[in-house]
């Protein structure tokens, strides 16, 4: 598949490529807390998924004597607590950029899912889903939300709880297996689908989402007030891969629809996927693009998404992207996201960005990400929880802060 060499050779050149002018920023000093993160060694892929109730789960993989492991914390009375491991497989795949997840539903149920190696091409796995009903103390056997069978990749998931199920979206490649017969694209590429797992492990309402996408970049979803959104990076059969959403509407997915039309024409994925979030009618997405120069951009909507307002740029020049996207009081969000700091170091940066289009400072929360990293951002009452994959003395760990909201609006 050559199309992965591409990938590859963009996602390791980026500090070279995607540099130009400086935004301003400020260190958080007394305001930036490190967390304790419980995790031991050599761990890697945080992920950070919170709910409207106020649980917050940090999740990561760690090796194990029988495999990988998945595991998480719940951020509980002001810190992490002691490790739970959801499961230990010796052929859980392994990526920096496509992440596992523990995700709250809603009172003491918890989904989770992970990626499990399938025999032949390095890029072909499965995605496996798990539930809890019991904070995560005990978990159900594991399935796939997909029964194609293809020898392919299966993965980018997005979990969210609807109803009394869990929702997911994820990118499914069952149509690449004749991509090596240098087929039509719209017919042998990328796809997203969507399903509903029940809590006696049904799948339900398996549904084509959009039937050509890019292959390596995240996907997210909100709840709005008709409901869920899905935000994702589309691609078009002439390599044109902005942003859309889609809908869920009257118990099914509409089809997505380009938000932006940033135009940026790239012939291999950039690994960089959008962030969405909402309360009530209101919709924020941000994102990152390379159309002319690096940028990342914001948009809102006022109606659940069904129009967008257009884009402002959050921040443009030393940007990796990697967004995050936190929902604060009255339409104002954060805004997080990487760039190449002095010294080769990698940065996780923050900003507040207001309803009305003004901005805050750009803030640092640390200099010291590895470059090949997601960061993860998500609003607990008046504090936005970070974690990243830091790099020391070689090795990758998991690392965790919390900043007051309050000091996003500090002066310069």
């Amino acid at each position: 598949m050559a199309m992965r060499n591409s990938i590859v050779s963009i996602a390791c050149g980026a500090a070279v490529l995607l540099t130009g002018c400086s935004e301003p920023s400020t260190s958080l000093g007394p305001a930036f807390e490190p967390l304790a993160v419980p995790a031991r060694g050599y761990v890697t892929a945080p992920r950070l998924a919170g709910d409207k109730d106020g649980k917050v789960i940090l999740s990561w993989l760690a090796p194990g004597p029988d495999g990988t492991a998945l595991q998480f914390s719940r951020f509980y009375r002001d810190n992490w607590s002691p490790v739970t491991t959801v499961v230990e497989n010796v052929e859980m795949f392994v990526n920096w950029a496509d992440l596992p997840s523990v995700v709250p539903l809603g009172g003491n149920r918890l989904a989770a899912h992970w990626l499990v190696k399938r025999p032949g091409n390095v890029y072909s796995y499965d995605v496996a889903f798990a539930q809890s009903s019991d904070n995560g103390f005990s978990w159900s056997s594991a399935i796939a939300p997909h029964d194609d069978g293809t020898p392919t990749e299966h993965g980018f998931v997005s979990i969210f709880p609807h109803e009394k199920k869990a929702g997911l979206i994820w990118l499914d490649g069952r149509n690449m297996a004749n991509e090596h017969d240098g087929g039509d694209p719209a017919a042998t590429g990328m796809t997203l689908r969507a399903g509903f797992i029940d809590d006696k492990r049904a799948l339900h309402d398996e549904q084509l989402i959009d039937a050509l996408t890019c292959e390596c970049c995240q996907t997210d979803v909100a709840i709005a007030a008709s409901g869920p959104i899905a935000a994702y990076r589309d691609r078009t059969v002439e390599e044109v891969r902005d942003i859309s959403v889609a809908r869920f509407v009257d118990g099914a997915w509409a089809s997505g629809r380009t938000i932006a039309e940033d135009n940026w024409k790239i012939s291999a994925c950039p690994v960089n996927g959008p962030s969405i979030v909402a309360g009530g009618r209101f919709v924020a997405v941000a994102w990152f693009t390379a159309a002319v120069e690096p940028v990342i951009r914001l948009s809102t909507s006022s109606d659940n998404g069904e129009t967008f307002r257009d884009p402002i740029d959050v921040v443009t020049g030393e940007t990796l992207g990697r967004v995050g996207l936190a929902l604060l009081d009255s339409g104002d969000v954060a805004v997080s996201w990487l760039r190449t700091g002095a010294n080769d170091s990698t940065e996780v940066l923050v900003r507040r960005v207001a309803r009305n289009g003004s901005m805050g400072p750009v803030l640092i929360v640390s200099t010291s990400a590895a470059s090949l990293a997601v960061p993860q951002m998500v609003r607990l009452k008046d504090s936005l929880i970070f974690a990243w994959t830091r790099t020391k003395d070689g090795e990758h760990r998991v690392a965790s802060a919390r900043l007051p909201i309050t000091a996003l609006t500090q002066a310069n």
